[in-house]
């Protein structure tokens, strides 16, 4: 992402009209049902404050319907006050210069003191906070229908793929599908992802996913990852191309699927529709993935504005968005933690426990690592590259291992 200096130009030169006193526009991609409850949340806080909230959401989970719409607002000179960014891409963004400085609000908020020291760089820019953090999800969960197992003879959730594939294949035979996928290309990275964390430990998952050294990609155990994820594949359903996130987790709510490998925004869907953990759902680390945790931080950049009113309006949401009655109701909603550190997890669930007991833990043993296919590990370009490449391995399967491989090296040197 390479705006021109023709470009900035205009972005400089052009005020914001759209932009009134008191308004802040929030591109966001949230839009699901968990999702949707939680945005909510952070309209009433601004309503509470005064200011009119102008929704900007832009449908699609992983966000790159979002970042197409936003390139084109910047580009036009008419940039929503804050948008839903996260990752490298923050950087790049701020490179370009049209990211706003949040000190004086982070200064005021004590910032640095809430935030762990690896979330607060990614919303840094040169040692200024140019985005607000929003929560900390685990990216490396698998959830289930304890009654589909139950009805298949699987009596716990499996430790490893070993146990897993057994599990998988005694429901299907029970009848049921035993893996609900979605057929997009980073649904099929997040199973990757944990696939690789899984088969290889956090250290092999930083050489190959993260470092992209190309030893780590052709080795042996990438060779074993392979195998294991297109396994995965051979207990999917035929319908699940082009399927979102969100639907294959009601297969799962509805018990027509045993498993699926998701994020714990799954759990918003699940509580949004009234389910218990424990209960009507069960979660687990991903297979061979219990000492590791790859961590998605949402968060929101801010945009340079003109007009007075948006500037106040836009810094009152990055208070709000770190402020504990945010933080609890937001993370209660979408199935994630808070990302402040000291928060109480009173009224939190066993799942939302697990998580932030992990989250800590990981971060002193080194199993803490950043999610590839949610944007907080490498370039978008180099991203994108593997994201499309795991994904046509997957769909096709005339692609042999081997050929899979070496086109995974070859992924990860786009630049």
């Amino acid at each position: 992402m390479k705006l021109n200096k023709i470009v900035l130009a205009c972005v400089a030169a052009v005020s914001v009209s759209a932009a009134v006193a008191g308004e802040v526009e929030v591109l966001h991609y949230w839009t699901s049902g968990g999702e949707a409850k939680s945005a909510a949340e952070l309209k009433k806080i601004m309503s509470s404050k005064g200011h009119s909230w102008k929704d900007f959401a832009v449908a699609g989970g992983g966000g790159d319907n979002a970042m197409t719409v936003l390139k084109s607002r910047v580009v036009s000179g008419n940039p929503p006050a804050a948008a839903q960014i996260k990752g490298p891409a923050i950087q790049e963004w701020a490179q370009e210069g049209v990211l706003a400085n949040l000190d004086s609000v982070a200064q005021a908020e004590k910032w640095d003191s809430l935030l762990p020291q690896v979330v607060a760089n990614v919303m840094k820019y040169k040692g200024s906070y140019v985005a607000a953090p929003v929560n900390v999800h685990r990216v490396n969960w698998v959830w289930a229908n304890p009654d589909v197992l139950k009805k298949a003879g699987v009596a716990t959730m499996p430790a490893n793929y070993d146990e897993f594939f057994v599990a998988a294949e005694k429901i299907k035979k029970a009848g049921f599908i035993a893996v609900a996928h979605g057929g997009q290309n980073w649904q099929d990275f997040t199973t990757f992802e944990s696939v690789v964390l899984g088969v290889g430990g956090a250290k092999f998952y930083q050489d190959a996913l993260v470092k992209l050294d190309p030893k780590a990609l052709s080795s042996a155990t990438m060779t074993k990852s392979l195998e294991t994820f297109r396994k995965i594949k051979g207990y999917t359903d035929a319908a699940s191309p082009g399927r979102d996130w969100n639907l294959a987790t009601a297969m799962v709510m509805q018990g027509k699927a045993g498993f699926q490998f998701m994020g714990d925004w799954a759990k918003g869907e699940f509580v949004a529709a009234g389910k218990k953990p424990g209960k009507d759902f069960l979660c687990a680390a991903a297979p061979g993935t219990a000492k590791s945790y790859t961590f998605n931080v949402d968060s929101f950049a801010m945009f340079k504005l003109k007009d007075a009113g948006a500037q106040k309006a836009q810094a009152d949401l990055a208070a709000a968005i770190m402020s504990p009655e945010f933080q609890e109701v937001f993370n209660l909603n979408k199935g994630s933690i808070p990302v402040r550190l000291n928060m109480s997890m009173a009224k939190f669930d066993d799942c939302a426990k697990l998580s932030s007991k992990d989250f800590v833990d990981t971060a002193k043993t080194g199993g803490l690592v950043p999610s590839v296919a949610h944007g907080m590990a490498i370039s978008p370009a180099t991203e994108g590259a593997i994201k499309d490449l795991v994904s046509q391995f997957w769909n096709d399967d005339k692609i042999s291992i081997d050929d899979g491989q070496k086109r995974l090296v070859a992924a990860a040197a786009t630049k």
